[in-house]
């Protein structure tokens, strides 16, 4: 994945990266309460730095980096009976897989979703899911229907910042809504940006 910045602001441009593994296989979890290493030491020195020279830039992430911020997370997650634990992030070309482990009711499954990042004209980015599966069982149509009334019910009954950089990637992913990937850094913003790098 990288990034490249313009000016104040760092452009998104492009999800390309060679899978590492192309089976389920979840980093270890961390159990403990130290941020990751990479995300304090990598990441975050790289998008500062970057953002401070006011020009364009690379921000190169890696799938091992992501997947060591995904597993010191607080695992399992809870929604309404379901429960979400043991995920692993693949980078392929052009797509981005996030698998894990689905427990409902003590039936633990292993789900995958696809989605492919997309950049409009106006610089917002949607995570387009291309496809969810249950095992080997594709369930993308149904996945989508059940994911936006989720989505849906849950804005109308819970108070969410809808300018928060989590809140509009769920949106993007649950109900197909385009965001600015916008990234504070000081008193600086950067804002990602598609590229082919």
């Amino acid at each position: 994945m990288a990034f490249a910045c313009f000016g104040s602001s760092v452009r998104f441009f492009g999800f390309t990266a060679i899978i590492q593994a192309r089976s389920y296989d979840p980093p270890d979890f961390a159990h403990s309460k130290e941020v990751s290493p990479y995300l304090t030491h990598q990441f975050l020195p790289q998008l500062y730095n970057g953002a401070q020279r006011g020009e364009p830039f690379d921000l190169v992430i890696i799938q091992k980096g992501i997947n060591d911020i995904v597993a010191r997370s607080k695992w399992p997650k809870e929604f309404d009976g379901i429960s979400f634990s043991a995920p692993a992030v693949l980078f392929v070309p052009d797509c981005i897989v996030l698998m894990g482990t689905v427990n409902i009711k003590g039936v633990e499954f292993v789900v995958t979703i696809m989605a492919e990042p997309r950049v409009d004209e106006q610089g917002l980015l949607n995570l387009w899911v291309t496809k969810v599966k249950v095992g080997a069982v594709n369930i993308t149509i149904l996945a989508r229907v059940m994911a936006k009334t989720m989505y849906q019910q849950r804005l109308a009954t819970t108070l969410i910042d809808t300018q928060d950089l989590r809140a509009q990637i769920a949106a993007s992913i649950l109900n197909d809504e385009p965001f600015l990937p916008v990234f504070k850094v000081e008193d600086k913003k950067t804002a990602g940006r598609k590229s082919n790098y």
